[in-house]
C-alpha cells in the first residue's frame, strides 16, 4: 500500500506547486503554455525514447498486456458510444474523452504500484509500451486530422517525422529491437531532459487548476462525469472480467490486471489536449477526479483480489 500512498503523495506535491506558481504568476501569463511545450517537443521525446530504447518489445505479445490493450479498448468505446447518443460532443473533444477514459498513468502512479503493490516493477512497462507507441501515437494523429480538417496517406505515413512524441518513441522502438547500445554521451543528456517532462506536466496542470473552477456547470461536467465513472469502476471490471474468464489468467496476474486498470487517467492526456487546444477542461477534469477516487480503486483491489 506504500506505492500507492508515495505515487500520490509525488503527483500531489508537484500539482500542487504548480497551482501555486500560477496563483502567484512566477511564469507570467504564458507559463502553462510555455510548459506545456517544452514538454511535448523536447522533454517527452527524449523521456519516450529512453525508456523504449530499454525495453522489450517482446512483451507486448503477452497475455497481460492483451487485457490491458482490450480494456482500454472497450472503455474509450463506451465512451464513444456515449457521445452518440447523449454528450454529442465535437469529433476532437470526443477524441480527448475516449482517451481519458482509457489512458492510465503508467509512469507516476504505475510503477511505484508495481513496486509495492505487485512486486513486480516490470509489470507495468509493457503498458507504458503500448501507450507509447500504440495508443498516443494513434490518439496524436487523430487530433492532428480533426483539427486540421483532413486525413490522408500522406499524413499517416509522415506522421512520425512530424510530430516530436512519435518520433522519439519510433527510435527508441528501432534501438530495442535491433539491440543496440545508446553511448553514454547521448544517453545522458536523454535522461536529463526525460526527467523534466512529468514534473513540466504536472506543473502544467496544476497551473491550469488556477482561476479554474473543476467540474462547473456546462458542457464538459456531463462528459467528465462519463470518463470518469468509465475509468474508475467500468475499465478496472472490465480487466477482471478479461483475465478471469476470458484469458484465464492467474490470481496474481488478475490482481495486476485489475490494479493498472485502476490506475488514474494520465497527465499526458490534458498535455495532448493543450496541444491541440481541444478538450482541455474535461481532459483536466477527469485526471482530477481519477486521481481523487484512484486510492480507493486501488486499495480495494488489493484488498478483494490480494
Amino acid at each position: 500500500m506504500e506505492g500507492i500512498l508515495t505515487g500520490f503523495a509525488i503527483i500531489a506535491v508537484v500539482i500542487a506547486a504548480g497551482y501555486v506558481s500560477g496563483r502567484l504568476r512566477l511564469g507570467g501569463d504564458g507559463a502553462q503554455l510555455a510548459l506545456n511545450r517544452i514538454a511535448f517537443f523536447v522533454a517527452s521525446p527524449a523521456l519516450l525514447f529512453t525508456v523504449v530504447a530499454d525495453a522489450d518489445l517482446a512483451e507486448l505479445f503477452h497475455a497481460p498486456l492483451l487485457v490491458q490493450g482490450a480494456a482500454a479498448v472497450v472503455a474509450a468505446g463506451l465512451f464513444v458510444v456515449a457521445n452518440a447518443v447523449r454528450l454529442r460532443l465535437s469529433a476532437s473533444e470526443a477524441t480527448v474523452g475516449a482517451v481519458s477514459a482509457g489512458y492510465v498513468n503508467a509512469n507516476n502512479i504505475g510503477l511505484p504500484v508495481a513496486v509495492y503493490v505487485l512486486d513486480d516493477p516490470g509489470a507495468v512497462v509493457p503498458l507504458l509500451l503500448l501507450q507509447l507507441l500504440v495508443f498516443a501515437p494513434l490518439t496524436l494523429l487523430l487530433l492532428d486530422a480533426q483539427t486540421s480538417g483532413r486525413l490522408s496517406v500522406r499524413l499517416v505515413l509522415t506522421q512520425p517525422v512530424r510530430n516530436p512524441i512519435i518520433l522519439g518513441s519510433v527510435a527508441g522502438a528501432v534501438v530495442s529491437a535491433l539491440g543496440w547500445s545508446v553511448p553514454a554521451p547521448v544517453l545522458a543528456p536523454l535522461e536529463i531532459l526525460g526527467g523534466a517532462a512529468i514534473p513540466m506536466m504536472l506543473m502544467a496542470f496544476g497551473m491550469s487548476l488556477h482561476g479554474s473552477r473543476p467540474l462547473r456547470r456546462g458542457s464538459s461536467r456531463a462528459a467528465a462525469g462519463v470518463a470518469t465513472a468509465i475509468k474508475a469502476v467500468v475499465m478496472p471490471a472490465v480487466a477482471f472480467a478479461l483475465a478471469r474468464y476470458a484469458f484465464r489468467l492467474d490470481d496474481d496476474e488478475v490482481l495486476a490486471a485489475v490494479v493498472l486498470a485502476g490506475l488514474p487517467t494520465a497527465q499526458n492526456v490534458f498535455n495532448y489536449a493543450s496541444r491541440f487546444h481541444r478538450g482541455e477542461v474535461l481532459s483536466r477534469d477527469t485526471i482530477l477526479v481519477t486521481t481523487l477516487l484512484s486510492p480507493a480503486v486501488l486499495f480495494a483491489a488489493a484488498l478483494l483480489l490480494g
